[in-house]
């Protein structure tokens, strides 16, 4: 399957698990805007597959309906392969803060992914879900983590756990690029 293809298809499953979703929570468009803070005309067009939302847009409607990230990617495959690079990826807006989610078929309260910080740059994510718990191992690299103000150094191997629903920052102050192995783990 080529990209476009790929891409294509990925949209139509967000759309589609995304209106599964509602229906079984007997939601409208009106509510599911409400919940989410996410327009009504987007949040059609994203069930309908017409539209490619950002991560942003994913992350806001994941949050606002208590939902884990990647049950909006779920496959009922009995085996999932995801090389690295090879599959889906996320970027900010900055472009220097990537994601490959992982596993998307896993357990309902834990998602995985692979994490990219580009050098000397700096991402700080929105907060997550209330109760979750974020465990971040470096693979290549060293990164700085701020949790509630208090600055962690990590080099590669490291592997740090903390409330992810604080404020919290990554930062790679190396010229190379950082991969990180994130797992988030719901606590509703």
């Amino acid at each position: 399957m080529d990209e476009i293809d790929e891409s294509k298809q990925l949209v139509l499953q967000i759309g589609s698990a995304l209106k599964r979703y509602r229906k079984e929570k007997n939601m409208s468009l009106d509510d599911l805007a409400e919940s989410t803070g996410v327009s009504k005309l987007t949040l059609g067009n994203i069930e309908r597959g017409e539209t490619n939302p950002t991560l942003a847009i994913i992350w806001k409607i994941s949050k606002g309906i208590s939902l884990p990230l990647l049950a909006l990617f779920k496959t009922e495959d009995p085996v999932s392969l995801y090389r690295a690079g090879e599959g889906l990826r996320f970027s900010n807006d900055q472009k220097n803060w990537s994601i490959e989610p992982v596993f998307k078929n896993a357990g309902s309260d834990i998602e995985m992914c692979r994490a990219y910080l580009q050098p000397n740059s700096s991402y700080h994510p929105e907060g997550h879900h209330v109760n979750t718990t974020e465990i971040a191992t470096v693979m290549t690299g060293s990164i700085e983590i701020q949790v509630n103000g208090e600055r962690y150094t990590l080099n590669q191997y490291d592997t740090i756990s903390f409330r992810a629903d604080s404020p919290h920052s990554y930062t790679n102050n190396s010229n190379s690029e950082t991969v990180l192995h994130i797992a988030l783990k719901y606590g509703f």
